[in-house]
């Protein structure tokens, strides 16, 4: 059992590393087309009207509308699954497993927004963006530590992988408190009435998807004219899935192995290219220097590493909590760089505070500077620092001339500082290189950060 779960992990970070490259290919497309003769073209796609009426009922709103609304449900729907599954059977289902990556991913918004509000103090206008910086993009960061293969430990994935479900429980909840607009008690109401069918589909634990895709329909609906923000809808009823059905079988993981291709490679893709288009005729040094963009791309570059280096180092000398087997601080500094890797929730966010082009361009400009600089930095840094994996040593032939052949193991510690550009690591912690939980023998423990078996 213990090993399917972590085959099911593995084919998880596989699709989600795999859908990290859709949605750069996506979003570079974005680009070059609203910088070439097509940009009317784009644009006039983005604002068609598409509109359902029935009787007195009417939908009309935009296809980039439809998109972020509507197709993006599906999105935060797979996010609501993954973060149930791993309260109840995974990373997040135990308070040592947890302490960690709540209070690196807590440190992880705290200090993005912190410096963001410092860069935009003197224009009010802009402050609305606060929580723009503070998201981290899991198939992107995902995607970084993929291209580096075995050479990052599983432990590391996985606590990525904790702290960007974490920030995203962070994000759900600040769309919910701070970007929501005036209510509709009626609808509120009927979405609640919804929310309680839901429930009770699933204290019956009932296995057919088909009652829950009803109901969480008309949920979403109810939801998109209340006022409050529909992918909003999509947590609420993934967290009315249950874990295990009557017969044993798991409809929650069920929907998410099956939905989450379509996300990685069709959802998220999809939104890259209808919000990552941006203009670039005319950028200079002056543009990205302004607070807007400027606030953004400090936060996600210096916000997130101090937010999550910082908390998480803090917390284990306090004795809060302690660094997964086999994980040193340098390790945990790549990953924090690599948290600032905040494309789609960043750009979500954004469309959310900003309904003016004027500033959803510095926005697209803050976001994508700092992803890219942060996704760089990451790699440079992880590909750096990370052990390489020992080769099998090749079996050796009969003779009296030729010992066995050796495999190549990890370099020594002291090489570390000369594969950095020079002055990187000065001011780092005394301890910055140590594995204080590393077995006698130097060899990482297995990480047992893994769901536990249920039956």
């Amino acid at each position: 059992m213990i090993k399917r779960v972590q085959l099911m992990f593995e084919d998880f970070v596989k699709t989600e590393s795999a859908g990290g490259i859709f949605l750069f290919a996506a979003a570079v497309l974005a680009i070059v087309v609203a910088n070439t003769g097509l940009a009317a073209y784009y644009d006039g796609l983005w604002e068609t009207h598409v509109q359902f009426r029935i009787g007195a009922f009417d939908l009309d709103k935009s296809l980039h509308h439809w998109v972020n609304d509507g197709l993006m449900v599906l999105f935060f729907f797979v996010v609501g699954l993954e973060v149930k599954r791993e309260i109840l059977d995974g990373a997040l289902s135990s308070v040592e497993q947890a302490a960690l990556p709540v209070i690196a991913a807590v440190g992880g918004m705290i200090a993005p927004a912190i410096l963001f509000v410092v860069i935009n103090i003197a224009s009010p206008e802009n402050l609305n963006g606060w929580a723009i910086p503070a998201a981290t993009d899991i198939a992107f960061a995902l995607g970084v530590m993929a291209l580096l293969g075995n050479r990052v430990a599983p432990a590391l994935k996985v606590l990525l992988l904790a702290i960007a479900i974490i920030d995203d429980i962070g994000a759900i909840a600040i769309i919910a408190l701070f970007y929501t607009a005036e209510l509709n008690t009626t609808a509120l109401i009927l979405a609640a009435v919804g929310l309680a069918v839901l429930v009770g589909l699933n204290l019956r634990r009932t296995t057919s998807i088909t009652p829950y895709a009803i109901v969480g329909a008309f949920v979403w609906l109810c939801i998109l004219k209340s006022g409050v923000h529909a992918t909003l809808a999509g947590v609420m009823v993934a967290f009315a899935i249950p874990l295990v059905g009557r017969d044993g079988s798991s409809p929650l993981k069920h929907l998410e192995h099956v939905l989450h291709p379509w996300v990685a490679y069709g959802v998220m893709p999809i939104f890259a290219f209808a919000n990552a288009g941006i203009d670039l005729a005319g950028l200079g040094l002056g543009d990205l220097l302004a607070p807007l963009p400027l606030g953004i791309a400090v936060g996600l570059i210096v916000g997130k590493q101090l937010g999550v280096f910082g908390f998480a180092y803090g917390g284990v000398r306090l004795g809060i909590t302690r660094l997964p087997d086999g994980l040193t601080w340098r390790e945990i500094y790549g990953l924090a760089c690599t948290a600032g890797i905040g494309f789609t929730m960043s750009l979500f966010i954004g469309t959310l505070a900003f309904s003016d082009p004027e500033q959803m361009d510095p926005v697209k400009l803050g976001v994508l500077l700092g992803s890219l600089v942060s996704g760089c930095l990451g790699a440079v840094f992880l590909a750096a620092v990370s052990r390489r994996q020992t080769v099998p040593a090749a079996p050796a032939r009969p003779s009296p001339a030729v010992g066995p052949v050796q495999g190549k193991t990890a370099p020594p510690p002291e090489a570390f500082e000369e594969r950095l550009p020079e002055g990187f690591a000065e001011g780092l912690p005394d301890d910055f290189g140590t594995a204080e939980d590393l077995p006698e023998t130097g060899q990482a423990e297995e990480d047992t950060v893994v769901p536990r078996d249920r039956p």
